[in-house]
């Protein structure tokens, strides 16, 4: 990589960077490919790959609930005729 690369990046990300920011980002990046290419020399051809396809979801299960508009009403401190009555938020 270049400082030319490094400034292109950075107006893609809409980054404003001084010169020595650019530097420094530029010495990073060139850590971070290093250490890719270090990956991509791994040898994984005796590795067999297992994947194992199973469902994560569950089944919905009905619950019993005892929840009804009259106890919701009757449990709140204030009802006028069936509704809940909260306090104007303006």
């Amino acid at each position: 990589m270049e400082i030319k690369d490094v400034e292109k990046l950075a107006e893609l990300a809409r980054l404003d960077l001084a010169d020595d920011e650019k530097i420094t980002l530029l010495k990073d990046l060139d850590g971070v490919i290093s250490y890719v290419k270090t990956i991509e020399e791994a040898e994984i051809d005796d590795t067999e790959l297992e994947l194992e396809n199973h469902n994560v979801w569950r089944e919905d299960q009905e619950r019993d609930r005892d929840f009804s508009s009259d106890l919701i009403v009757g449990q709140f401190p204030e009802e006028h005729d069936g509704f809940l009555k909260v306090k104007k938020i303006l």
